[in-house]
């Protein structure tokens, strides 16, 4: 596993071992992911919601986005996320919150992040749960881009949330929502 491009371009990442507690996105998956954000990165503050190893939080922030929170709550991967966020140099536009993503949406102020990124672990049904809290902290005109398994049956609106598209790449589906500008 790697950065794919930016200014961490090549870096190699860690994850830990097995698919308990992380599960990386392959390369072809995180590279769609990004060609559509590529406009939208330049100065984003982003949310990694469902950490792992940092993967798609460091790709966030080696392409331009301003600031990464990561939220994670195993403490050995949260771990794993800082030593990647170092190894990539991006440790100082980073913040690893160890907690739970449901615990930490409730506490964040509305509408703070540009571009929220969610790959929780699948067949939980974790998405469905989670998309009305996400919807209050993505700022107007933010993005959503949610990894999931392909039976997820997401919703065509959550709040200001609005589906825009979704790709399949093999076993995996990649959701991307987008808020209304009118909360302005």
């Amino acid at each position: 596993m790697r950065v794919i491009a930016g200014t961490a371009r090549g870096t190699k990442l860690t994850a830990l071992p097995g698919e308990d507690v992380t599960r990386p996105t392959i390369d072809r998956v995180k590279e769609a992911m990004f060609s559509s954000l590529q406009f939208s990165l330049p100065g984003a503050r982003v949310l990694d919601l469902f950490g792992g190893s940092g993967q798609l939080g460091i790709e966030a922030l080696s392409r331009g986005a301003e600031h990464c929170t990561f939220v994670e709550q195993d403490r050995a991967a949260a771990a794993v996320i800082i030593a990647n966020c170092k190894a990539a140099r991006v440790f100082k536009q980073a913040r690893v919150q160890l907690g739970q993503a449901e615990l930490f949406l409730t506490s964040a102020p509305a509408g703070q992040f540009h571009i929220v990124l969610l790959d929780p672990p699948y067949n939980q049904g974790t998405l469905e749960k989670i998309l009305p809290q996400v919807d209050r902290v993505t700022a107007p005109g933010g993005i959503v881009l949610c990894e999931s398994e392909l039976s997820a049956s997401l919703p065509d609106e959550c709040g200001g949330l609005r589906k825009i598209r979704q790709h399949r790449y093999g076993k995996v589906l990649v959701t991307r929502y987008e808020k209304d500008l009118a909360e302005l």
